[in-house]
């Protein structure tokens, strides 16, 4: 059965609604549908704001031969084959879907055809597209940023779904939704499917039961993260990789827990086992050159490794007291034997005279002398 979210997709930018910075009158998208410009670009913005069906109306309006892939699963054959394909005389759309899943060497490969013009694509991305499109395929394309649709938007958008909503039925899917029309659609349909009607109490029981909730910006997101440093701190390696898989499944960019895993490195482990940096960078590019799925294996591999490790938060705690002492004293006077001397009239003010290599006197400022962040060997085993 088609999806209610498929059911009331608009077909023309009459019906569409939100966006009107793009698709206003007067408005590049609006311009480029009436005109019936060809090009490419990237449709950048935050889930269900109407990226998709944008893309649609797009395609319809050149009366193109659209082809809709996700880069989640697509790859180069994919492409290939829609090269191959006859064009019938019509000019071929490509609607890329989270094309930020795209790996590098798959966005090599399509390039050369962008260039040709052998398709004109339409990239969608939830992501910044200067840090996941390469920059030889974004000077290609021209990017459009959509916005969170506005709650007056997204009311129009749920009574259009269903008629004979309540008010307090739309302000709790509002809330809920934060602007994702598609998952306030699929939420008044579960309601309607398992208990035929839509109030709040169907929208809450359908939303529990039909679905883990995952939003990149909510609190769920910092959760999970949460949950997965922790348990890597305490090397809990079973509940990390737990934690993984659940942001992972859930649509996670595997590149944001890659970065996660090189902070860890350097603020957890430490000087306890320095290589950690090493793998952690490691497991990052390889994510990066090899993208999903394969790249899961990479990931388990350096979450495994990052929870076995002896853990040593030192640098990490003296920096903090270092940046704290910043702030409270400001700038302060470098002392003048270790100041730069590379003019005779700074050597006459006595910058860095008396400058010794390895010497022992503090080279803090007067106001901290005496101060110590970092906890050495030594001061820990005398401390004990």
């Amino acid at each position: 059965m088609e999806p209610l979210a498929s059911k009331i997709r608009p077909e023309s930018l009459k019906d569409f609604v939100g966006q009107k910075h793009l698709v206003g009158k007067g408005k590049p998208l609006s311009v480029a549908i009436q005109k019936k410009h060809l090009f490419s670009f990237i449709l950048w913005g935050p889930p269900g704001c109407g990226k998709t069906t944008l893309a649609r109306i797009y395609a319809r309006s050149l009366n193109a031969q659209l082809y809709e892939l996700s880069a989640v699963s697509a790859g180069k054959d994919d492409i290939r084959q829609i090269i191959e394909e006859g064009s019938l005389g019509k000019p071929k759309v490509l609607f890329l879907d989270e094309i930020h899943r795209f790996n590098k060497a798959q966005q090599d490969f399509l390039l050369p055809y962008v260039e040709r013009g052998n398709i004109t694509l339409i990239g969608a991305t939830t992501e910044n597209p200067s840090f996941e499109v390469i920059s030889a395929l974004l000077s290609r394309c021209r990017v459009f940023v959509l916005q969170e649709l506005k709650d007056t938007e997204m009311k129009e958008i749920v009574t259009r779904a269903y008629p004979a909503i309540t008010s307090d039925a739309i302000a709790w899917l509002i809330r809920m939704a934060q602007g994702d029309a598609r998952q306030a659609i699929t939420t008044i349909e579960n309601a309607f499917q398992l208990y035929k009607e839509v109030t709040v109490k169907s929208l809450t029981d359908s939303l529990q039961s039909a679905f883990i909730r995952y939003d990149k910006k909510g609190e769920e997101h910092y959760n999970i993260i949460s949950a997965f440093i922790k348990s890597m701190r305490a090397g809990q390696a079973s509940a990390a990789l737990y934690y993984m898989a659940r942001m992972i499944e859930a649509g996670e960019d595997p590149k944001f827990i890659a970065r996660r895993m090189v902070i860890f490195a350097s603020e957890d482990i430490g000087l306890a086992q320095p290589t950690a940096l090493v793998v952690a960078n490691d497991v990052f590019r390889a994510v990066e050159i090899i993208g999903l799925p394969e790249c899961e294996i990479n990931l388990a591999h350096g979450v495994s490794y990052l929870a076995s490790c002896k853990k040593d938060r030192r640098s990490y705690d003296a920096l903090q007291r270092a940046k704290a002492d910043v702030k409270e004293y400001g700038s302060l006077p470098i002392p003048l034997k270790i100041r730069n001397a590379p003019t005779k009239l700074m050597k006459d003010l006595e910058y860095g005279r008396g400058y010794k290599k390895y010497d022992t006197e503090s080279y803090f400022p007067d106001k901290l002398k005496g101060k110590s962040y970092f906890e050495d060997e030594k001061q820990k085993n005398h401390q004990k």
